[in-house]
Parts: C-alpha cells; structure tokens; sequence
C-alpha cells in the first residue's frame, strides 16, 4: 500500500513528464534567439520562446548585466531572486558593445539568429550598427523585435518606460484601489507581462508569415499601448458611454456581487456571481434566499444600481461565520468562488502541488532553486523548463566557439581586449 506522501510524489511525476517526455521536442526546436532584452517584458516574452524549445542567447553588458540580477535582496548564493522566474532555458553571453571588435560579435551572432529582440531606447542599437536595417542586410530572414516604453514614433517616443509609468499613463492605477482611497499599484508588473506575451505572439506571428514568404520583419512592441489595449471593458464603457470608472477595490464596475467578502477570522474570500442563476445559487448557500427574490435585485443591472444595499447585506452575512464554514458551504455551487491566499496558502495548495507546476533545478552559484513552470502544456511537443537561469556570462565561450565557429585563440583575442567576457 503506498502512503500518501508517496502518491503525491507520484502525481507530480506523471503531471510534469505525461506531456514533455523525451520522444517530443519543443515546437520551437532549432530556432536561435538573440536577447538584448532587460528587466521584466523582454526576458519575461524570450523565456517562452526558450521554454519551447528555442535557444534563447541572453547577450548582457560585461559589467553586471541584466540590471535584475542586482534587485534585491532576496539573494540566493549572490543571485537576486527576481531574476529567475524570467530567465530561465537561456545562455548567457557578455559582449562589450563600446568595443569595435564586440559589435562585430554582435553582429555575427545576429546573422546567425532567427529572432533578435530589444528594449534599447529608440535609435540606440542604429547608432551602434545594429539596428533593424543593417542586421536585415545580413539577416533577410531576420525577425527583429523592438520593445520599448512608448513605440517608435509620437512625441514620447524617446522617453524610457517602465510597467508602474506604462500602468499609471495607461489608466490601470487610476482604476487600482479601494473605494475613495490611493490609487493602487497592482502586486506584480502586469503591463511588462502582458507586453511580454503580445511580443511573444507577435514573434511567432512572424516566424509563421516567413514561412510563406521566405523574410523576416521588424516588430514594434510598447508597454503604454499594450496597458491602453488591456482596459477592454474599462476602456470600452469609456469611449462608447463616457463612463469615467472609479476605483472599486475588488469589486466589478459593471457586475454585482463579485468582490472579496472579509471572513469572521479577518480572512477574505473572493465570490463571482456572472448570472441570475448564479446568483439565486449563491444566495440559497449563504442562508439569504430572500435576496434573489427582492425586485431590487432580480437582475444584474438592479444590482448594480442598489450596489451598497445589496453588498452591505452579504458583507455582514460573511462576518458570521469563519473562511472554512462558507468554502464549504459554497463548495458544490455554480458560481465560482475562492479564498484569498497568502504565498505560503497558493504554493501550499494540493491542487498547485498535484500538478506539478514548481520545479526544482540546480543552480551553478545558487544550488537549488524552485521555479513556477510553464502553465501550457501540449499533447504533442514540448514545453518545459530544461536549464536553470544562467550566471552571468556562463555560455560566452561555447556560443562563440559552437554557435559562431570561432577558433580558440579569436576567442582568448576577444577576451584579452574586453571585447567579450
């Protein structure tokens, strides 16, 4: 008989190995990547490319690198935790781009990629040889990625970006926070990883369209239009009905009931109710059956017209009674519900376990370290995490010699005079 332990040890075996064993590769498999990417967005849309199965070389300025390897702390082994969940599957490579001989590396690493991605500010990399037209003379089919803070062209074309400006520009902060409070920044860089996954369907876009046409192209990403592109519904309600929204806290402009419900404990659990039928679901489980029968109510546009009245009735319900008690009272029901979980509670969770989604890898510096893997899986190809994040500079010279066919001693060349390191 086998214990529960080793069920559970079981189960994430077979959820990380059912959909990426060996006789699969990733439907990215032989396409190289060239990153000059930094930060959140850039690394964050690579990484994806690298989880399936493209090799993603990471090229970082000698002197520190990527800037995310320095926030912190927390430091694991004098490497920054921020840094991991967006750079793992990559090699990393330090070119010197001050020094003549490491752009012509630069260059010929680019002539030797599919895709080349970027977050220089405007005109940067065309200043240094190593923009889009020259690398296209080289590279036809090369797919030239440019993300950056505000596009190419309008007046703030050259100023640098950052998610919390593209957030607070876009109008995600203004909407973030509670009811007559602060404007709110949300818990993690959510225009950088919305910008991140457009980039990375755009990228595959593109290497799709080349298939038919033989070229590659120039792709222009940017945070502010990607957070204007995200307030959908939000932004909607504004253009076509002049609907200025106000912050709401967890509640839904345009949906009632559906926001955090504090618990007897102070603990707060999240309810979502879509439909009348959910509704009149939800009202039986919680013991106010009256509410769903009530004019005021009888529909979500009378709910949302006698918000307060409505809310203040289920808040007050809430504070009866502990989380456990309405978890379970829900459980079973048609609208969808959920406890607000600290860390500990989401990685904790038997369902986050069972599935398998934290991996463990070893870290050259770092020793071992856990990553959140990728959350698609495929029937037929794989997508998974195959190399822990790299130290800095770690594959300079194995690129320079496999990928680039450089002779031993242009390789102890370039690094003698800095050109690479």
């Amino acid at each position: 008989m086998l214990n529960k332990s080793t069920l559970l040890l079981m189960r994430r075996y077979l959820a990380r190995r059912c959909f990426s064993t060996q006789q699969f590769v990733g439907p990215l498999e032989g396409i190289k990547v060239m990153d000059l990417t930094r930060i959140v967005a850039g690394p964050f849309c690579t990484m994806i490319l690298g989880d399936l199965g493209a090799e993603v070389i990471k090229v970082e300025h000698p002197n520190g690198g990527d800037e995310c390897r320095k926030w912190g702390p927390p430091f694991i082994g004098g490497e920054a935790c921020y840094f991991f969940p967006v750079n793992r599957n990559k090699k990393s490579v330090c070119i010197n781009f001050k020094s003549a001989a490491g752009i012509q590396v630069a260059r010929d690493l680019a002539a030797k990629c599919d895709v080349l991605m970027e977050n220089f500010v405007p005109g940067k990399l065309d200043s240094l040889g190593l923009g889009y037209e020259a690398l296209k003379a080289e590279n036809p089919g090369l797919i030239y990625a440019s993300l950056t803070g505000y596009g190419p062209t309008g007046p703030y074309a050259n100023r640098p970006g950052y998610d919390v400006i593209a957030a607070s520009e876009g109008g995600l902060l203004g909407i973030t926070g509670p009811q007559g409070g602060d404007p709110c920044k949300v818990g993690v860089a959510m225009t950088d990883l919305a910008t991140g996954l457009y980039a990375h369907g755009a990228i595959l876009a593109a290497l799709l369209q080349r298939n038919s046409t033989g070229r590659g192209q120039k792709i222009d990403i940017n945070l502010l239009s990607t957070q204007v592109a995200c307030l959908i519904n939000i932004g909607s309600n504004y253009l076509n009905a002049g609907v200025e929204p106000a912050r709401l806290g967890t509640a839904h402009a345009s949906l009632v009931p559906y926001e955090s419900l504090q618990t007897k404990e102070g603990a707060y659990i999240t309810i979502c109710c879509g439909s009348n039928q959910q509704f009149e679901d939800f009202c039986q489980r919680i013991g106010l059956p009256q509410l769903s029968a009530d004019p005021k109510f009888e529909n979500n546009a009378q709910r949302v017209v006698h918000r307060e009245e409505l809310l203040r009735k289920i808040r007050d319900k809430f504070l009866e009674h502990d989380s456990d008690f309405w978890l379970e009272k829900l459980r079973g029901g048609s609208s969808p519900y959920g406890r607000v979980n600290s860390l500990q509670q989401v990685f904790e969770d038997r369902h986050i376990q069972e599935i398998g989604l934290v991996e463990e890898v070893d870290h050259p510096k770092s020793g071992k370290i856990k990553i959140v893997g990728p959350p698609v899986k495929f029937s037929e190809a794989r997508n998974d995490v195959r190399m822990p994040p790299p130290v800095l500079g770690e594959h300079t010279e194995q690129v320079l010699r496999e990928t680039l066919g450089y002779s031993s001693e242009k390789v102890s060349e370039l690094l003698k005079c800095s050109a690479v390191a």
